[in-house]
């Protein structure tokens, strides 16, 4: 198979036809340049003007008017039950991406994340499906997490503090 003509725009909504997909895990779904190739194989340039959070578009249109869906690829999730808005609150206190739903909170593998939202009394059980976590709270799109082992030079404390 040939390689596909490269992107000529990003997709809000869903034309009156698609011609394939391109299957994405979380990761993935951040771009700026890059070759991707579609659930049948073929693959195609995507060159953006800045980095940009796919999980915003439905999908590409092609240069050559092919149009493919963005589908979020599953991936292993780590499911948190229990006191969901105390344990909301500590995972987004720690820049942790978190999928929210009404009876739980999906989170990506973190051994340190995990460790802590245990201590606190979570259940934690390790389940598989597509991550779409909330986008940032300032319009950026993504919460970017960080390491836990270094010190923070900006102004908050990743400590609770009871008033």
């Amino acid at each position: 198979m040939t390689d596909l003509p490269p992107l000529r725009r990003l997709l809000k909504a869903r034309p009156d036809h698609c011609d394939g997909a391109v299957i994405l895990d979380y990761d993935a779904r951040l771009v700026r340049r890059k070759r991707l190739v579609t659930a049948e194989g073929r693959g195609f340039l995507v060159d953006l003007a800045e980095v940009t959070n796919l999980d915003g578009w439905w999908g590409f249109e092609l240069e050559d008017g092919t149009t493919l869906e963005i589908v979020p690829a599953d991936e292993a999730l780590i499911e948190v039950t229990g006191d969901l808005p105390r344990l909301a609150w500590h995972i987004g206190n720690r820049h942790t991406p978190c999928q929210i739903e009404e009876n739980r909170l999906l989170i990506r593998h973190d051994h340190v994340i995990e460790a802590m939202l245990a201590q606190l009394g979570a259940r934690l059980r390790p389940v598989s499906g597509p991550f779409t976590p909330e986008g940032g709270a300032y319009g950026h799109g993504r919460t970017m997490g960080h390491d836990h082992g270094h010190d923070h030079a900006h102004s908050h404390s990743h400590e609770a503090h009871a008033h």
